[in-house]
């Protein structure tokens, strides 16, 4: 990724100023559901942006869902099938892309029916979740956030990266899952998500982020 010129702004400012971009999004598939994504790996702590991002939507009178995309692990006889650390298996296998399709960006396509499934399975325990649906009425925006999301064509209308150098992203890993680096690594090299995303935010210290307006 080349030079990108970044400037300093607060956690707060920033969920307020990508709320106000929110507002005025248009889905250009003719869909009445924006649909935006909080990509990066989990010690970027995208779900936390998405979440402060709905806190400023809701003050705002717009209605709005947080989903992860941990809720939407395939089960671990599948993703676990070469091991707890094939970093092939986590880039390509863990996540159930098939389901977030069918129960999440399905419904909210223009001929939709904004009922939406926000997690299908427990991390923690392996089971289904057995969640209610959701239902987004139109206007409402999905704020998806989780690891390696610009890699799947998913339909969104607005994305945002939040970018660790591989420095910090290694500091703020916990050394448990430090077999899972060389799997952003190739995502950066095979994706470039700092270039493919509409705003990138880069988070290494974080206590002072910084974006690209």
């Amino acid at each position: 990724m080349g030079a990108v010129r970044l400037e300093a702004i607060t956690w707060e400012r920033l969920g307020d100023h990508l709320a106000e971009r929110v507002l005025d999004l248009k889905p250009q598939d003719g869909s009445p559901w924006p649909r935006v994504a909080f990509d990066g790996a989990p010690a970027a702590r995208p779900g936390e942006l998405a979440q402060r991002v709905f806190e400023a939507l809701r003050v705002r009178g717009r209605p709005a869902l947080v989903v992860g995309t941990e809720g939407f692990l395939r089960p671990a006889s599948l993703r676990l099938e070469y091991g707890h650390q094939d970093v092939e298996a986590y880039y390509d296998g863990w996540f159930d892309t098939g389901a977030l399709w069918r129960e999440v960006f399905g419904p909210l396509e223009a001929d939709g029916d904004g009922r939406i499934l926000p997690d299908l399975r427990d991390p923690v325990t392996d089971r289904a979740t057995r969640s209610p649906y959701v239902q987004l009425p139109p206007g409402g925006v999905l704020l998806l956030h989780g690891p390696l999301l610009l890699r799947h064509w998913f339909p969104f209308d607005l994305s945002v990266h939040l970018l660790l150098s591989p420095g910090a992203l290694r500091r703020r890993t916990p050394e448990t899952e430090h077999w899972s680096l060389p799997a952003f690594a190739r995502y950066e090299s095979e994706v470039g998500p700092g270039t493919a995303a509409d705003v990138l935010v880069r988070a290494d210290d974080p206590r002072h982020p910084a974006w690209n307006g």
